[in-house]
């Protein structure tokens, strides 16, 4: 839908550039606000990974949500926007020691841990510190997830987690420690996903692994079960916010939750992706001998998803009203899989159009990268561009 941007402001910035639509993430977040005042336990961290343009960040804390952060970086960021300290949480299978002391200094709520090593090195950071992390341990509770293999994370070929067949030996490790305290689980089976189905096997999962901690007398007060609630690539316009309801409901139906726990989720495209887009232009529309390519001056280096997943993105010529025809979309960059689309039905192109790449606000502007010596995109909010 041509209306829904600001063309006229768009032809005044260079570009590919990041578009934020602030009213829909508004909208989306107030959703996600409503849901959780139906469970009091309830707690949501944003996936700061998913997108940290510094005024998206800054709304979604103006929300009330915390962040869920990997890396020292997101860390930084997620406090430059504002977020407490103690509504963050840190992640990643691989944390440097500069990020673990950072992480430390400033006393943020949770570790997710993801191995023994990482916990003796958090353990040991701490102690040098004269201090105690609290600390949740990320366990793989081999649940395959109807998505893309490059985003699926809860099988026991994954890299993430520890094995459940290992979690009561982490248990008596940590129990050992003293500067460390284990307050709880995590979990995160993968993104984009769908089917409820993957979330209740993951919720009966979870409930097997909590019965078995009980057995042994230990309690826990903290379940982080991630995030992954996919959104509608395919129709951007028909459903721009996600069925929250159904998500949470369905946690809330599924995993038995104890009545002194608290339940926290880290969700990052499902809040960000539809309010996104990348807005290019087309630099020459191109004559082939069995096809026409339509060439934007934005790339994979833009917009990775298509080339790394083979992701679609609805694609849109917002400045043409002319009969469809079929392209190509490709991008500037030397190589074969710089490609958005094949066979796209579009609005006539010609040289100069705008070509807007829908659902782009998750893994979008975050992702990209100065391959070919490119400049990274801008990022703008549509408040910026009344």
């Amino acid at each position: 839908m041509k209306g829904i941007f600001p063309i006229n402001k768009f032809r005044e910035l260079r570009t590919p550039f990041y578009y934020y639509d602030t009213d829909l993430l508004r909208n989306t977040l107030t959703c996600v606000r409503d849901e959780l005042k139906k469970y009091s336990s309830y707690a949501v961290h944003y996936a700061v990974k998913a997108n940290a343009n510094h005024k998206v960040l800054s709304i979604i804390r103006e929300n009330g949500f915390g962040a869920d952060c990997v890396s020292g970086g997101e860390i930084k960021a997620a406090i430059k926007a504002g977020f407490p300290v103690k509504k963050i949480v840190f992640a990643g299978v691989g944390k440097a020691d500069w990020e673990i002391n950072l992480a430390l200094d400033y006393d943020i709520f949770c570790f997710n841990v993801e191995s023994i090593p990482e916990l003796e090195v958090i353990n040991e950071l701490a102690a040098a510190k004269g201090k105690t992390a609290n600390v949740a341990f990320r366990i793989n509770p081999n649940v395959g997830a109807h998505t893309h293999a490059n985003i699926t994370t809860g099988l026991a070929e994954n890299k993430f987690g520890i094995s459940m067949q290992d979690m009561d030996k982490v248990v008596d490790v940590a129990l050992e420690m003293k500067n460390v305290k284990f307050i709880g689980l995590h979990f995160h089976i993968g993104s984009q996903i769908l089917d409820m189905g993957d979330y209740i096997a993951l919720c009966n999962r979870i409930n097997e692994l909590q019965d078995k901690l009980e057995a042994r007398r230990i309690r826990i007060d903290y379940i982080n079960v991630g995030g992954g609630l996919g959104i509608d690539y395919q129709h951007p316009n028909r459903q721009a916010v996600p069925n929250f309801q159904n998500y949470f409901v369905t946690y809330a139906e599924h995993l038995k939750l104890r009545s002194y726990q608290t339940l926290h989720f880290e969700l990052g495209r499902s809040m960000v992706g539809q309010c996104g887009s990348l807005i290019s232009k087309v630099l020459y529309v191109k004559q082939g001998t069995n096809k026409q390519f339509a060439i934007l001056d934005a790339g994979m280096t833009d917009l990775i998803r298509p080339a790394l997943y083979q992701a679609y993105h609805k694609i849109e010529n917002i400045t043409s009203d002319e009969a469809v025809e079929t392209y190509d979309v490709v991008g500037p960059i030397c190589e074969s899989s710089d490609v958005f689309g094949k066979a796209i039905d579009l609005n006539r192109v010609k040289r100069g159009d705008l070509i807007a790449l829908r659902s782009a606000g998750a893994y979008g502007e975050i992702m990209a990268s100065s391959y070919n010596c490119r400049e990274l995109p801008q990022g703008y909010v549509s408040e910026e561009l009344v």
